[in-house]
């Protein structure tokens, strides 16, 4: 208490007598932030905005008018509409440009996109009275919208990638992240699905209990799929309680150095227990719990309270010292080969564990290893590649596309089947792409533009996709270009179940 005294001492004395004014609020601010960085990474303050918007992905809805939308020449295009949302409702279409919000104008202003979102949000109930340009329409328009709880999916993708074998990808792990996974598989399922492919990757995390409900899903009742266990906290186990919707086709999970947390709960749970397979490359190594503490303000502190634990013992947190290294780990990851070539990774033997079943080795200490490495692919996504995605190049590109060709498209090609089979992405649409990385000075390489020009042709179809229809169907085109999901079927293809003891 002597220390606690102490604080509270200087926090007054600097607030009473320091020789010019001070914010107070400033100072605690700081005072807590500085307490936290002699701790680990993860245990974090945030102000009652950064709350509000750290939790809504997780809460599963916020408040607002229901558009998906991009900024295209500083104008907000909406792309699409929720479904049933307040912006549908009262007639707003994909293709449409949002030019002011209560009379004030929000196109041609450099309004930065956030102060955008910050006028287009607002409490259930209140009105934003939108001012509409239409392409074809002449005057510009408007519609008074009533603002209204908007649903925010965590899950990405859903459909059968190949005859008896669905695919389920996850975004995060939210409050709503087992309802939508459940219909997923249910509805999946009715089309005949006997193996799911779960993909986890790029899958930073969320709720552990969301995590907890969705491994339910293939284990059986009585196995553990995670413990976890602090100084202060005691050991809690979270076990299946049966009854889940997949417990006996074959699974395999989809992971990467981005899946974090809450997915490293589910695969590991599935590795340890033998009941399915993982392909990927190793995870990001994340396995402690935050315990959220609120302040009357509405700001929070999340602080780790305790470390998880894989149903073998393994606790998958990587080591964070002080902080420096941490913060570079991907990047030494990459530096020193391990995204490439699986014989790159050094785990000490002190940190290997059993699988429960099968008595396979799998490690601890750093992430999870999958059961298949799948290297990246540095061969279409060349540093020209990726200076196009920095700059935002392709969006741009896919943007002005939407804009032009949207109702051409819509008619050409009314279901997405028939466009997936048909459309193709033309050279005079490339030229574009080309017009648009000279504008953001991207330096062009001939060479990396050839060996690139497979992956842009799809990855501008994926997005067209997206943008005439849904997320689902920018993953159906875009996995066809992914060697893990061409690794996870020919695993498939070749092996029958994970054989049981």
């Amino acid at each position: 208490m002597g220390q606690m005294r102490k604080l509270i001492m200087a926090e007054g004395a600097i607030n009473s007598l320091y020789v010019d004014e001070v914010d107070e609020n400033k100072l605690v601010e700081a005072g807590i932030n500085a307490m936290l960085k002699e701790l680990d990474p993860h245990s974090t303050y945030n102000n009652a905005e950064e709350v509000k918007k750290l939790n809504e992905p997780l809460q599963g809805n916020f408040e607002g008018i229901g558009v998906q939308f991009n900024i295209a020449d500083d104008t907000l295009l909406v792309i699409q509409t929720i479904s049933g949302g307040p912006s549908q409702r009262v007639g707003i279409l994909p293709g449409d440009r949002i030019i002011s919000v209560n009379d004030t104008a929000i196109a041609g202003v450099k309004m930065a996109r956030e102060e955008m979102m910050k006028r287009l949000r607002g409490p259930k109930g209140t009105e934003a009275r939108l001012g509409v340009v239409r392409r074809g329409a002449g005057e510009p328009m408007t519609f008074v919208v009533t603002r209204d709880k908007i649903p925010v999916n965590t899950l990405e993708a859903a459909y059968m990638i190949a005859p008896k074998t669905g695919y389920i990808r996850l975004g995060s792990f939210g409050q709503t992240s087992h309802d939508e996974v459940t219909e997923a598989m249910d509805k999946l399922m009715k089309q005949g699905m006997k193996d799911l492919i779960l993909d986890l990757q790029d899958n930073g995390g969320g709720y552990l209990q969301a995590a907890v409900d969705i491994a339910n899903e293939f284990l059986e009742a009585g196995q553990l799929i995670v413990y976890t266990e602090g100084r202060r906290v005691p050991r809690q186990d979270f076990e299946a309680a049966g009854g889940g919707r997949f417990r006996k086709g074959r699974l395999v999970v989809l992971v990467n150095e981005y899946s974090a947390s809450a997915s490293e709960i589910v695969t590991g749970a599935v590795q340890d227990w033998d009941r399915g397979y993982v392909v990927g490359r190793r995870t990001f190594g994340k396995g402690l719990v935050q315990r959220p503490i609120p302040f009357p303000d509405g700001s929070m502190i999340r602080l780790t309270v305790a470390h998880y634990y894989t149903p073998s013992g393994r606790c998958v947190q990587k080591p964070y010292g002080d902080g420096t290294d941490y913060q570079k780990d991907l990047l030494n990851r990459f530096n020193n080969g391990e995204f490439s070539h699986a014989d790159s990774i050094h785990l000490p033997d002190s940190l290997k564990y059993a699988t429960k079943v099968m008595g396979r080795t799998v490690y601890g200490g750093g992430g999870i290893m999958p059961d298949l490495f799948v290297p990246i692919d540095t061969v279409s996504y060349t540093r020209y590649h990726r200076e196009l995605v920095a700059k935002g190049v392709i969006n741009q590109a896919n943007l002005y596309f939407i804009d032009k060709y949207r109702k051409q498209w819509e008619r050409q090609y009314p279901t997405f089947a028939k466009y997936e089979k048909q459309f193709e992405v033309t050279d005079e649409m490339l030229d574009v792409v080309l017009k648009k990385a000279e504008e953001a000075k991207v330096t062009f390489d001939k060479a990396a533009w050839q060996a690139s020009l497979p992956l842009l042709r799809t990855q501008l179809k994926a997005l067209i996709a997206r943008d005439l229809w849904e997320q689902s169907d920018y993953f159906q085109i875009i996995n066809t270009t992914s060697e893990t999901i061409r690794a996870a079927l020919d695993y498939l293809k070749k092996n029958s179940p994970i054989s049981r003891k």
